[in-house]
Protein backbone atom coordinates (compact mmCIF):
# COMPACT_ATOMS: atom_id res chain seq x y z
CA UNK A 1 0.00 0.00 0.00
CA UNK A 2 1.68 3.26 1.15
CA UNK A 3 5.51 2.40 -0.87
CA UNK A 4 3.19 1.85 -3.90
CA UNK A 5 1.83 5.15 -3.33
CA UNK A 6 5.42 6.76 -3.30
CA UNK A 7 6.21 4.91 -5.79
CA UNK A 8 3.63 6.57 -7.80
CA UNK A 9 4.21 9.86 -6.70
CA UNK A 10 7.92 9.60 -7.78
CA UNK A 11 7.76 7.47 -11.10
CA UNK A 12 4.48 8.82 -12.21
CA UNK A 13 3.28 12.09 -10.85
CA UNK A 14 6.77 13.39 -10.20
CA UNK A 15 8.74 11.65 -12.65
CA UNK A 16 12.75 13.24 -13.38
CA UNK A 17 12.22 15.16 -10.52
CA UNK A 18 14.44 13.14 -7.58
CA UNK A 19 16.15 10.51 -8.88
CA UNK A 20 16.87 9.03 -5.20
CA UNK A 21 12.81 8.40 -4.85
CA UNK A 22 12.52 7.03 -7.95
CA UNK A 23 15.47 4.15 -7.60
CA UNK A 24 14.17 3.47 -4.04
CA UNK A 25 10.71 3.38 -4.38
CA UNK A 26 11.18 1.64 -7.90
CA UNK A 27 13.22 -1.22 -6.19
CA UNK A 28 10.69 -1.45 -3.63
CA UNK A 29 7.72 -2.10 -6.00
CA UNK A 30 10.02 -4.58 -7.35
CA UNK A 31 10.71 -6.13 -4.46
CA UNK A 32 7.06 -5.65 -3.06
CA UNK A 33 5.56 -7.74 -6.49
CA UNK A 34 8.38 -10.26 -5.90
CA UNK A 35 6.91 -10.92 -2.56
CA UNK A 36 3.20 -11.22 -3.99
CA UNK A 37 4.50 -13.64 -7.03
CA UNK A 38 5.93 -16.00 -4.22
CA UNK A 39 2.94 -15.75 -2.66
CA UNK A 40 0.53 -16.48 -5.36
CA UNK A 41 2.78 -19.53 -6.84
CA UNK A 42 0.39 -22.33 -6.72
CA UNK A 43 -2.45 -20.48 -5.61
CA UNK A 44 -5.54 -18.59 -7.30
CA UNK A 45 -5.71 -16.11 -4.60
CA UNK A 46 -3.76 -14.47 -1.65
CA UNK A 47 -5.55 -16.94 0.36
CA UNK A 48 -7.31 -20.43 0.18
CA UNK A 49 -10.41 -18.31 -1.45
CA UNK A 50 -11.08 -14.71 -2.76
CA UNK A 51 -10.91 -12.54 -0.26
CA UNK A 52 -10.57 -9.03 1.35
CA UNK A 53 -6.82 -9.76 1.41
CA UNK A 54 -6.63 -9.58 -2.62
CA UNK A 55 -9.50 -6.77 -2.59
CA UNK A 56 -7.07 -4.91 -0.85
CA UNK A 57 -4.12 -5.38 -2.93
CA UNK A 58 -5.81 -5.46 -6.24
CA UNK A 59 -6.08 -1.54 -6.34
CA UNK A 60 -2.25 -0.97 -5.65
CA UNK A 61 -1.73 -3.81 -8.32
CA UNK A 62 -3.92 -2.37 -10.97
CA UNK A 63 -1.22 0.81 -10.78
CA UNK A 64 1.40 -1.69 -11.90
CA UNK A 65 2.38 0.58 -15.01
CA UNK A 66 2.82 3.17 -12.49
CA UNK A 67 4.80 2.04 -10.48
CA UNK A 68 7.53 0.64 -13.51
CA UNK A 69 6.47 -2.86 -12.99
CA UNK A 70 5.85 -5.38 -15.93
CA UNK A 71 3.58 -7.77 -14.82
CA UNK A 72 5.16 -10.27 -17.17
CA UNK A 73 8.03 -10.62 -14.72
CA UNK A 74 5.61 -11.88 -12.11
CA UNK A 75 3.71 -14.48 -13.44
CA UNK A 76 1.48 -15.29 -11.07
CA UNK A 77 0.73 -11.63 -10.26
CA UNK A 78 -0.43 -11.51 -14.25
CA UNK A 79 -2.22 -14.66 -13.41
CA UNK A 80 -3.61 -13.00 -10.25
CA UNK A 81 -4.35 -9.70 -12.14
CA UNK A 82 -6.07 -11.43 -14.98
CA UNK A 83 -8.19 -13.83 -12.66
CA UNK A 84 -9.33 -10.81 -10.51
CA UNK A 85 -10.11 -8.81 -13.62
CA UNK A 86 -12.67 -10.87 -15.03
CA UNK A 87 -14.69 -10.52 -11.79
CA UNK A 88 -17.74 -8.28 -12.43
CA UNK A 89 -17.66 -6.94 -9.03
CA UNK A 90 -13.58 -6.12 -9.29
CA UNK A 91 -14.64 -4.27 -12.68
CA UNK A 92 -17.63 -2.40 -11.31
CA UNK A 93 -15.78 -1.62 -8.13
CA UNK A 94 -12.36 0.00 -10.57
CA UNK A 95 -15.37 2.32 -11.92
CA UNK A 96 -15.97 3.80 -8.85
CA UNK A 97 -13.41 6.40 -8.44
CA UNK A 98 -14.09 8.08 -11.87
CA UNK A 99 -11.41 10.40 -12.59
CA UNK A 100 -8.79 7.75 -11.99
CA UNK A 101 -7.90 7.11 -15.55
CA UNK A 102 -8.58 3.80 -17.41
CA UNK A 103 -8.01 0.12 -16.49
CA UNK A 104 -4.88 -1.21 -17.70
CA UNK A 105 -5.16 -4.07 -19.75
CA UNK A 106 -1.91 -6.43 -18.63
Amino acid sequence: GPMLGQAHHFLFNNRGKVPYGEARYGAEAQRLYGVLDRRLEGRDYVADTYSIADMAIWPWASRYARQDVDLADFPNVQAWYHRLLARPAVRRGYGVPSDDGALPPA
